[in-house]
Protein backbone atom coordinates (compact mmCIF):
# COMPACT_ATOMS: atom_id res chain seq x y z
CA UNK A 1 0.00 0.00 0.00
CA UNK A 2 1.33 3.93 -0.75
CA UNK A 3 0.79 6.13 2.37
CA UNK A 4 -1.06 9.55 1.73
CA UNK A 5 -1.07 12.35 3.64
CA UNK A 6 -3.39 15.14 3.18
CA UNK A 7 -3.01 18.80 4.60
CA UNK A 8 -6.12 20.49 5.11
CA UNK A 9 -6.57 24.43 5.16
CA UNK A 10 -9.65 26.58 5.64
CA UNK A 11 -13.30 25.74 6.08
CA UNK A 12 -15.85 22.67 6.98
CA UNK A 13 -16.00 21.81 3.21
CA UNK A 14 -12.61 21.64 2.68
CA UNK A 15 -12.90 19.31 5.37
CA UNK A 16 -15.13 17.38 3.51
CA UNK A 17 -13.22 17.47 0.03
CA UNK A 18 -10.32 16.04 1.92
CA UNK A 19 -12.38 13.34 3.12
CA UNK A 20 -13.59 12.10 -0.33
CA UNK A 21 -10.20 12.96 -2.01
CA UNK A 22 -8.59 9.51 0.79
CA UNK A 23 -11.65 7.41 0.04
CA UNK A 24 -11.47 8.11 -3.91
CA UNK A 25 -7.68 7.05 -3.56
CA UNK A 26 -8.15 3.71 -1.33
CA UNK A 27 -9.09 1.68 -4.45
CA UNK A 28 -5.88 2.38 -6.43
CA UNK A 29 -3.50 1.31 -3.39
CA UNK A 30 -3.68 4.59 -1.28
CA UNK A 31 -3.97 4.27 2.48
CA UNK A 32 -3.50 7.33 5.17
CA UNK A 33 -0.61 8.74 6.83
CA UNK A 34 -1.02 10.83 9.70
CA UNK A 35 2.48 12.51 8.73
CA UNK A 36 4.49 13.66 5.64
CA UNK A 37 7.74 12.19 6.72
CA UNK A 38 6.80 8.21 5.05
CA UNK A 39 3.86 9.19 2.86
CA UNK A 40 4.10 8.49 -1.08
CA UNK A 41 1.77 11.17 -1.82
CA UNK A 42 1.11 14.72 -0.12
CA UNK A 43 -1.79 16.81 -0.99
CA UNK A 44 -2.18 20.23 0.22
CA UNK A 45 -5.92 21.13 0.36
CA UNK A 46 -6.02 24.72 0.16
CA UNK A 47 -8.26 28.00 1.07
CA UNK A 48 -8.08 31.00 -0.69
CA UNK A 49 -10.30 33.06 2.03
CA UNK A 50 -7.80 33.58 4.89
CA UNK A 51 -5.29 36.48 4.57
CA UNK A 52 -1.33 35.40 2.82
CA UNK A 53 -3.03 31.90 1.50
CA UNK A 54 -0.50 32.10 -1.08
CA UNK A 55 2.55 32.74 0.58
CA UNK A 56 1.82 30.11 3.29
CA UNK A 57 1.00 27.52 0.40
CA UNK A 58 4.37 28.38 -1.13
CA UNK A 59 6.48 28.07 2.37
CA UNK A 60 5.07 24.55 3.20
CA UNK A 61 5.75 23.74 -0.60
CA UNK A 62 9.65 24.60 0.15
CA UNK A 63 9.29 22.37 2.96
CA UNK A 64 7.90 19.57 1.12
CA UNK A 65 10.64 20.51 -2.11
CA UNK A 66 13.53 18.53 0.50
CA UNK A 67 11.45 15.65 1.27
CA UNK A 68 11.07 15.27 -2.28
CA UNK A 69 15.12 16.00 -3.14
CA UNK A 70 15.38 12.67 -0.71
CA UNK A 71 13.12 10.18 -2.16
CA UNK A 72 9.96 9.51 -4.36
CA UNK A 73 7.22 11.70 -3.61
CA UNK A 74 4.12 12.92 -5.61
CA UNK A 75 2.73 16.90 -4.55
CA UNK A 76 -0.41 17.57 -5.35
CA UNK A 77 -2.00 21.30 -4.47
CA UNK A 78 -6.05 21.13 -4.65
CA UNK A 79 -8.76 23.30 -3.22
CA UNK A 80 -9.23 27.30 -3.87
CA UNK A 81 -5.70 28.14 -4.75
CA UNK A 82 -5.37 25.95 -6.70
CA UNK A 83 -8.48 27.08 -8.51
CA UNK A 84 -7.15 30.62 -8.53
CA UNK A 85 -3.35 30.25 -9.18
CA UNK A 86 -2.95 27.45 -10.99
CA UNK A 87 -0.72 28.34 -13.72
CA UNK A 88 1.39 30.34 -11.37
CA UNK A 89 1.67 27.41 -9.19
CA UNK A 90 2.77 25.50 -11.24
CA UNK A 91 5.84 27.83 -12.90
CA UNK A 92 7.20 28.65 -9.34
CA UNK A 93 6.74 25.13 -7.66
CA UNK A 94 8.51 22.32 -10.58
CA UNK A 95 8.55 20.15 -7.48
CA UNK A 96 4.52 19.86 -7.66
CA UNK A 97 3.04 17.37 -9.94
CA UNK A 98 -0.89 17.69 -9.97
CA UNK A 99 -3.05 20.90 -9.92
CA UNK A 100 -6.35 20.38 -8.60
CA UNK A 101 -9.35 22.23 -8.43
CA UNK A 102 -12.09 21.81 -6.24
CA UNK A 103 -14.32 20.65 -8.66
CA UNK A 104 -11.79 18.80 -10.55
CA UNK A 105 -10.78 16.52 -7.77
CA UNK A 106 -12.98 13.50 -8.53
CA UNK A 107 -10.23 13.23 -11.19
CA UNK A 108 -7.51 12.49 -9.29
CA UNK A 109 -7.13 8.71 -10.29
CA UNK A 110 -6.74 9.74 -13.84
CA UNK A 111 -4.10 12.36 -13.31
CA UNK A 112 -2.17 10.49 -10.79
CA UNK A 113 -2.03 7.63 -13.63
CA UNK A 114 -1.17 10.51 -16.33
CA UNK A 115 1.57 11.40 -14.12
CA UNK A 116 3.17 8.65 -13.52
CA UNK A 117 3.07 7.39 -17.12
CA UNK A 118 4.00 10.65 -18.93
CA UNK A 119 5.77 12.93 -15.78
CA UNK A 120 5.69 16.42 -15.85
CA UNK A 121 2.69 18.46 -14.17
CA UNK A 122 -0.65 17.82 -14.65
CA UNK A 123 -3.20 20.66 -14.29
CA UNK A 124 -7.28 20.57 -14.07
CA UNK A 125 -9.28 23.59 -13.12
CA UNK A 126 -12.84 23.47 -15.01
CA UNK A 127 -16.14 23.34 -13.09
CA UNK A 128 -17.69 20.03 -14.04
CA UNK A 129 -19.69 20.44 -10.64
CA UNK A 130 -22.46 17.49 -12.21
CA UNK A 131 -19.63 15.31 -13.46
CA UNK A 132 -17.58 15.51 -9.95
CA UNK A 133 -20.70 14.00 -7.74
CA UNK A 134 -21.54 11.79 -9.52
CA UNK A 135 -17.92 10.56 -9.63
CA UNK A 136 -17.73 10.47 -5.76
CA UNK A 137 -17.18 7.18 -3.96
CA UNK A 138 -19.45 5.39 -1.71
CA UNK A 139 -17.32 4.92 1.52
CA UNK A 140 -17.90 1.73 3.37
CA UNK A 141 -17.02 0.56 6.92
CA UNK A 142 -17.40 2.40 10.28
CA UNK A 143 -17.53 6.50 10.30
CA UNK A 144 -17.70 8.96 12.90
CA UNK A 145 -20.49 10.43 14.81
CA UNK A 146 -20.44 13.57 13.35
CA UNK A 147 -20.04 14.20 9.69
CA UNK A 148 -19.79 16.83 7.36
CA UNK A 149 -22.22 16.67 4.08
CA UNK A 150 -21.72 19.27 0.71
CA UNK A 151 -25.25 19.78 -0.75
CA UNK A 152 -24.53 22.65 -2.32
CA UNK A 153 -21.75 24.52 -4.36
CA UNK A 154 -20.58 27.93 -5.33
CA UNK A 155 -22.03 31.84 -4.94
CA UNK A 156 -24.15 33.86 -7.10
CA UNK A 157 -23.71 36.91 -4.28
CA UNK A 158 -20.23 38.11 -5.59
CA UNK A 159 -19.50 39.86 -1.75
CA UNK A 160 -17.06 42.53 -2.77
CA UNK A 161 -14.31 41.11 -0.88
CA UNK A 162 -14.87 37.34 -1.70
CA UNK A 163 -13.06 34.96 -4.00
CA UNK A 164 -15.89 32.02 -3.51
CA UNK A 165 -17.43 32.60 -6.88
CA UNK A 166 -14.41 32.89 -8.93
CA UNK A 167 -13.04 29.68 -6.85
CA UNK A 168 -16.03 27.98 -6.40
CA UNK A 169 -17.97 28.71 -9.98
CA UNK A 170 -21.89 29.50 -9.81
CA UNK A 171 -24.05 27.87 -7.49
CA UNK A 172 -25.14 24.65 -7.99
CA UNK A 173 -27.70 22.18 -5.78
CA UNK A 174 -27.17 18.53 -5.47
CA UNK A 175 -29.91 16.10 -6.40
CA UNK A 176 -32.36 15.56 -3.51
CA UNK A 177 -32.06 11.64 -3.79
CA UNK A 178 -28.19 11.54 -4.18
CA UNK A 179 -28.01 13.30 -0.81
CA UNK A 180 -30.56 11.31 0.87
CA UNK A 181 -28.61 8.44 -0.22
CA UNK A 182 -24.98 9.56 0.88
CA UNK A 183 -27.19 10.64 4.34
CA UNK A 184 -28.55 7.25 4.72
CA UNK A 185 -25.07 5.80 4.14
CA UNK A 186 -23.17 8.32 6.64
CA UNK A 187 -25.92 6.98 9.16
CA UNK A 188 -25.41 3.53 8.43
CA UNK A 189 -21.50 3.99 9.32
CA UNK A 190 -22.46 5.51 12.35
CA UNK A 191 -23.05 9.15 11.95
CA UNK A 192 -25.58 10.71 14.67
CA UNK A 193 -25.23 13.83 13.62
CA UNK A 194 -24.81 15.91 9.89
CA UNK A 195 -23.88 19.14 9.16
CA UNK A 196 -25.13 20.40 5.71
CA UNK A 197 -22.34 22.24 4.16
CA UNK A 198 -22.57 24.80 0.84
CA UNK A 199 -20.65 28.06 0.27
CA UNK A 200 -24.72 29.69 0.75
CA UNK A 201 -26.26 26.82 1.49
CA UNK A 202 -29.50 28.44 2.32
CA UNK A 203 -29.76 29.05 -1.42
CA UNK A 204 -29.65 25.04 -2.13
CA UNK A 205 -32.72 24.55 -4.93
CA UNK A 206 -31.87 20.65 -5.70
CA UNK A 207 -34.44 18.64 -8.29
CA UNK A 208 -36.82 16.53 -5.52
CA UNK A 209 -37.92 13.03 -6.76
CA UNK A 210 -40.78 15.09 -7.49
CA UNK A 211 -39.03 16.89 -10.25
CA UNK A 212 -39.77 20.26 -8.32
CA UNK A 213 -36.82 22.00 -6.59
CA UNK A 214 -36.87 21.37 -3.24
CA UNK A 215 -35.37 23.86 -0.77
CA UNK A 216 -33.03 23.53 1.64
CA UNK A 217 -36.14 23.65 4.50
CA UNK A 218 -37.90 20.67 2.50
CA UNK A 219 -34.66 18.92 1.66
CA UNK A 220 -34.01 19.12 6.31
CA UNK A 221 -37.49 17.67 6.51
CA UNK A 222 -36.43 14.52 4.01
CA UNK A 223 -33.45 14.03 6.11
CA UNK A 224 -35.06 14.16 9.51
CA UNK A 225 -36.87 10.94 8.10
CA UNK A 226 -33.87 8.72 8.21
CA UNK A 227 -33.75 6.29 11.04
CA UNK A 228 -31.23 7.27 13.39
CA UNK A 229 -29.89 10.70 12.47
CA UNK A 230 -30.76 12.54 16.15
CA UNK A 231 -28.84 15.97 14.81
CA UNK A 232 -29.52 17.95 12.00
CA UNK A 233 -27.00 21.09 11.39
CA UNK A 234 -26.19 23.51 8.18
CA UNK A 235 -23.61 26.12 7.09
CA UNK A 236 -22.63 28.80 6.05
CA UNK A 237 -25.98 30.85 5.46
CA UNK A 238 -26.74 34.34 3.94
CA UNK A 239 -29.29 36.65 4.92
CA UNK A 240 -30.68 36.89 1.62
CA UNK A 241 -31.52 33.73 1.83
CA UNK A 242 -33.42 33.13 4.80
CA UNK A 243 -36.71 32.03 4.01
CA UNK A 244 -40.19 31.00 5.49
CA UNK A 245 -40.02 28.02 5.55
CA UNK A 246 -36.66 27.68 6.56
CA UNK A 247 -37.39 29.82 9.41
CA UNK A 248 -40.01 27.30 10.22
CA UNK A 249 -38.27 24.41 10.25
CA UNK A 250 -36.38 25.25 13.05
CA UNK A 251 -39.96 25.03 15.43
CA UNK A 252 -41.01 22.14 13.41
CA UNK A 253 -38.19 19.74 12.82
CA UNK A 254 -36.88 18.34 16.56
CA UNK A 255 -33.34 17.21 14.85
CA UNK A 256 -32.86 20.67 13.82
CA UNK A 257 -30.35 22.34 16.14
CA UNK A 258 -31.57 25.76 18.12
CA UNK A 259 -27.82 26.66 16.44
CA UNK A 260 -27.44 29.53 13.41
CA UNK A 261 -24.32 30.90 11.72
CA UNK A 262 -25.36 34.03 10.05
CA UNK A 263 -22.81 36.12 8.96
CA UNK A 264 -23.53 39.81 8.86
CA UNK A 265 -19.69 40.81 8.37
CA UNK A 266 -20.39 44.73 9.29
CA UNK A 267 -22.87 46.84 11.33
CA UNK A 268 -22.70 49.85 9.01
CA UNK A 269 -25.32 50.09 6.55
CA UNK A 270 -22.58 52.09 4.50
CA UNK A 271 -19.88 49.13 4.52
CA UNK A 272 -22.49 46.47 4.15
CA UNK A 273 -23.66 48.17 0.35
CA UNK A 274 -19.57 48.72 -0.35
CA UNK A 275 -19.69 44.95 0.25
CA UNK A 276 -22.09 44.18 -1.89
CA UNK A 277 -24.26 42.29 1.10
CA UNK A 278 -27.12 43.06 -0.52
CA UNK A 279 -29.01 43.72 3.21
CA UNK A 280 -28.92 46.65 5.59
CA UNK A 281 -28.67 46.24 9.39
CA UNK A 282 -32.05 46.89 10.11
CA UNK A 283 -33.27 43.38 7.68
CA UNK A 284 -30.53 41.67 9.45
CA UNK A 285 -32.02 42.80 12.88
CA UNK A 286 -35.72 42.38 11.50
CA UNK A 287 -34.51 38.57 10.35
CA UNK A 288 -32.91 37.47 13.73
CA UNK A 289 -36.05 39.34 15.65
CA UNK A 290 -38.26 36.51 13.35
CA UNK A 291 -35.84 33.64 13.95
CA UNK A 292 -35.62 34.24 18.03
CA UNK A 293 -39.40 34.22 17.76
CA UNK A 294 -40.18 31.53 16.19
CA UNK A 295 -37.42 29.76 17.96
CA UNK A 296 -36.51 31.27 21.35
CA UNK A 297 -33.95 28.95 22.07
CA UNK A 298 -31.82 29.71 19.43
CA UNK A 299 -28.33 30.82 19.55
CA UNK A 300 -27.11 32.55 17.24
CA UNK A 301 -23.26 32.87 15.33
CA UNK A 302 -22.05 35.24 13.02
CA UNK A 303 -18.84 36.31 10.86
CA UNK A 304 -17.54 39.93 10.84
CA UNK A 305 -14.72 41.87 8.86
CA UNK A 306 -13.18 44.60 10.21
CA UNK A 307 -11.20 47.55 8.07
CA UNK A 308 -12.74 46.99 5.18
CA UNK A 309 -11.71 49.57 3.05
CA UNK A 310 -13.16 53.03 3.70
CA UNK A 311 -14.65 51.73 7.02
CA UNK A 312 -14.38 55.15 9.41
CA UNK A 313 -14.41 54.84 13.12
CA UNK A 314 -18.19 55.65 13.23
CA UNK A 315 -19.03 52.42 10.76
CA UNK A 316 -16.39 50.18 13.52
CA UNK A 317 -18.87 51.85 16.19
CA UNK A 318 -21.72 50.96 14.47
CA UNK A 319 -20.50 46.75 13.94
CA UNK A 320 -19.66 47.09 17.69
CA UNK A 321 -23.30 48.46 18.05
CA UNK A 322 -25.17 45.59 16.30
CA UNK A 323 -23.22 43.03 18.86
CA UNK A 324 -24.27 44.22 21.74
CA UNK A 325 -28.06 44.58 20.06
CA UNK A 326 -28.17 41.26 19.00
CA UNK A 327 -25.84 38.99 21.34
CA UNK A 328 -23.85 36.17 19.84
CA UNK A 329 -23.17 32.62 21.66
CA UNK A 330 -20.00 32.64 18.93
CA UNK A 331 -18.57 35.17 16.15
CA UNK A 332 -15.94 34.72 13.90
CA UNK A 333 -13.73 37.97 13.30
CA UNK A 334 -10.84 38.96 11.00
CA UNK A 335 -9.08 41.84 9.41
CA UNK A 336 -10.08 43.02 5.45
CA UNK A 337 -7.38 40.79 3.61
CA UNK A 338 -7.06 41.93 0.19
CA UNK A 339 -7.60 39.23 -1.91
CA UNK A 340 -6.85 39.42 -6.06
CA UNK A 341 -8.89 39.74 -8.79
CA UNK A 342 -11.81 40.80 -6.37
CA UNK A 343 -13.42 44.53 -6.76
CA UNK A 344 -12.63 45.24 -2.76
CA UNK A 345 -9.12 45.04 -3.67
CA UNK A 346 -8.36 47.55 -6.14
CA UNK A 347 -10.94 49.89 -3.57
CA UNK A 348 -9.27 53.53 -2.25
CA UNK A 349 -8.77 54.60 1.31
CA UNK A 350 -7.18 50.73 2.45
CA UNK A 351 -7.02 50.75 6.00
CA UNK A 352 -3.66 51.33 7.76
CA UNK A 353 -3.09 47.58 9.28
CA UNK A 354 -2.46 48.99 12.95
CA UNK A 355 -5.77 50.18 12.92
CA UNK A 356 -7.11 46.69 11.44
CA UNK A 357 -5.13 45.31 14.40
CA UNK A 358 -7.06 47.81 16.93
CA UNK A 359 -10.50 47.78 15.70
CA UNK A 360 -9.83 43.66 15.51
CA UNK A 361 -8.67 43.60 19.18
CA UNK A 362 -11.86 45.70 20.34
CA UNK A 363 -14.60 43.38 18.56
CA UNK A 364 -13.08 40.07 19.88
CA UNK A 365 -13.28 41.71 23.53
CA UNK A 366 -16.73 42.13 23.32
CA UNK A 367 -17.60 39.12 21.22
CA UNK A 368 -15.44 36.87 23.93
CA UNK A 369 -17.60 38.45 26.55
CA UNK A 370 -20.91 37.28 25.26
CA UNK A 371 -19.54 34.00 24.25
CA UNK A 372 -18.34 33.49 27.93
CA UNK A 373 -21.52 34.93 29.24
CA UNK A 374 -23.42 32.38 26.80
CA UNK A 375 -21.17 29.36 28.33
CA UNK A 376 -21.56 30.30 31.91
CA UNK A 377 -25.49 30.40 31.31
CA UNK A 378 -25.17 27.00 30.90
CA UNK A 379 -24.21 26.14 34.32
CA UNK A 380 -26.73 24.41 36.37
CA UNK A 381 -29.06 23.17 33.14
CA UNK A 382 -29.58 19.84 32.18
CA UNK A 383 -28.23 19.53 28.08
CA UNK A 384 -28.60 16.92 25.83
CA UNK A 385 -25.15 16.13 25.13
CA UNK A 386 -24.29 13.94 21.97
CA UNK A 387 -20.99 12.42 22.68
CA UNK A 388 -18.48 12.08 19.60
CA UNK A 389 -15.00 10.65 21.30
CA UNK A 390 -12.67 9.44 24.11
CA UNK A 391 -11.57 11.93 26.18
CA UNK A 392 -8.12 11.75 27.70
CA UNK A 393 -8.60 9.85 30.85
CA UNK A 394 -10.05 6.31 31.28
CA UNK A 395 -14.06 6.14 30.88
CA UNK A 396 -14.02 10.08 30.08
CA UNK A 397 -15.95 10.84 26.57
CA UNK A 398 -16.47 14.20 24.68
CA UNK A 399 -19.49 15.52 23.25
CA UNK A 400 -21.13 18.39 21.92
CA UNK A 401 -24.09 20.08 23.06
CA UNK A 402 -27.27 21.60 20.56
CA UNK A 403 -25.04 24.74 20.76
CA UNK A 404 -21.93 22.93 19.53
CA UNK A 405 -20.00 23.45 23.13
CA UNK A 406 -17.92 20.68 23.71
CA UNK A 407 -18.32 19.18 27.05
CA UNK A 408 -16.08 16.86 29.23
CA UNK A 409 -17.66 13.93 30.87
CA UNK A 410 -16.29 11.25 33.76
CA UNK A 411 -17.49 7.97 32.85
CA UNK A 412 -19.38 8.82 29.93
CA UNK A 413 -16.93 6.58 27.27
CA UNK A 414 -19.79 3.78 27.18
CA UNK A 415 -22.06 6.27 25.45
CA UNK A 416 -19.57 7.70 22.48
CA UNK A 417 -22.63 7.55 19.72
CA UNK A 418 -25.52 8.41 21.95
CA UNK A 419 -27.17 11.24 22.79
CA UNK A 420 -27.41 11.47 26.29
CA UNK A 421 -28.93 14.20 28.99
CA UNK A 422 -25.75 16.13 31.14
CA UNK A 423 -26.02 17.97 34.23
CA UNK A 424 -23.16 21.28 33.55
CA UNK A 425 -21.24 21.66 36.33
CA UNK A 426 -18.61 24.00 35.14
CA UNK A 427 -17.17 26.25 32.33
CA UNK A 428 -13.47 26.30 31.50
CA UNK A 429 -12.14 28.55 28.77
CA UNK A 430 -13.04 26.45 25.54
CA UNK A 431 -15.52 23.84 27.23
CA UNK A 432 -17.59 22.77 29.60
CA UNK A 433 -17.65 20.12 32.37
CA UNK A 434 -20.40 18.01 32.96
CA UNK A 435 -22.06 14.95 34.54
CA UNK A 436 -24.31 12.37 33.36
CA UNK A 437 -27.62 13.02 35.04
CA UNK A 438 -27.88 9.27 35.88
CA UNK A 439 -24.76 9.19 37.58
CA UNK A 440 -25.69 12.34 39.43
CA UNK A 441 -28.80 11.26 40.58
CA UNK A 442 -27.48 8.59 42.05
CA UNK A 443 -24.76 10.27 43.87
CA UNK A 444 -27.92 12.43 45.52
CA UNK A 445 -29.63 9.24 46.06
CA UNK A 446 -26.63 8.33 48.22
Amino acid sequence: MKKLFIKTYGCQMNVYDSARMAELLAPIGFCSSATPDDADMIILNTCHIREKAAEKLYSELGRLKKLKDERKLTIAVAGCVAQAEGQEIMARAPQVDIVVGPQSYHRLPEMIARTARCGGQTLETEFPVLEKFDALPKGEGPGSTSAFLTVQEGCDKFCSFCVVPYTRGPEYSRPVAQIEEEAARLVARGARELTLLGQNVNAYRGEGPDSKMWSLAKLLGRLANIDGLARLRYMTSHPRDMSDDLIAAHHDLVQLMPYLHLPVQSGSNRILKAMNRGHSVDDYRRLVDRIRTTRPDIALSSDFIVGFPGESDVDFAATLALVRDVGFAQAYSFKYSRRPGTPAAAAHKQIPDDVKEERLRKLQLVLGEQRAAFDAASVGRVIDVLFEKPGRRARQAIGRTPYLQPVHVENAAAYIGEVRPVHIDAVFPNSLKGTLVSARQEAIDH
